[in-house]
């Protein structure tokens, strides 16, 4: 059960942490990516079949990649989590008056007065202690709890539709100006990625667009220069 907000009408940003974070990397990662290839194959070739097949190929395994990546690494944060979760109950179990001392030297560091923080350390620890210690000695939350699924499903389905911008352009693009489209498209969606990113969490707008935007340019003219260079795709 979610724990009741002070001011639920007024949402903490830090609580869209989790999601958010996917869903801005897959995204992110969609438009470089594929951006990054279509413009490194066309920079080799003047075809646009084998420009458009690597764009889908690139869509269809980044896709899954980023999906089984997020899963993987977000498991690992949260079997490491639980590890430590299933040691603070059986520490309970075991010495429990050492514990609450623990606790309450916590809250002594956060500036209570020694009376003040054993009385809060003994009303949690009997209203529930492993809760106590999970968020104040841990610092876990449900808010900020490892979520393998959703963190998967964010970013993989971010990517999956960031990735189709610059994959229409290409599609789209007049004959003999496909890179051209493909960069501009593709720095306009960077750029309006960076604002909605910074919007959901209340970021500064300008800092966070450049930095979205800067980094893409900078890979799509790195892939460029290899296609030109080498005459293969990347």
């Amino acid at each position: 059960m979610m724990p009741a907000s002070a001011h639920p009408d007024d949402p903490h940003y830090v609580h869209r942490t989790g999601w958010l974070r996917a869903a801005v990397l897959g995204a992110n990662d969609g438009i470089i990516s594929v951006a990054s290839l279509i413009i490194g194959v066309a920079a080799a070739t003047t075809d646009p079949a084998p420009v458009l097949v690597a764009g889908v190929a690139a869509l269809m395994a980044g896709a899954m990649s980023m999906a089984a990546g997020e899963y993987i690494s977000v498991s690992s944060q949260a079997d490491s989590e639980q590890a430590d979760i299933r040691r603070e109950h059986e520490a309970l179990l075991s010495t429990p008056e050492d514990e609450e001392r623990e606790l309450a030297a916590i809250y002594r560091e956060r500036g209570l007065s020694a009376e003040t923080a054993a009385l809060v350390a003994r009303e949690l620890t009997a209203l529930d202690p492993l809760a106590a210690h999970v968020r104040d000695e841990l610092g876990l939350s449900d808010h900020l709890a490892a979520r393998p699924l959703q963190a998967a499903l964010a970013s993989g389905a971010t990517f999956s539709a960031a990735a189709a911008v610059p994959l229409i352009a290409a599609w789209a693009a007049p004959a003999g100006a496909m890179m051209l489209t493909v960069v501009a498209v593709s720095v306009l969606a960077l750029a309006v990625l960076g604002a909605a990113g910074a919007k959901a969490g209340a970021a500064p707008l300008l800092p966070a667009t450049l930095r979205v935007v800067g980094w893409g340019i900078f890979a799509m003219a790195t892939t460029a220069l290899v296609g030109r260079l080498f005459g293969v795709s990347v």
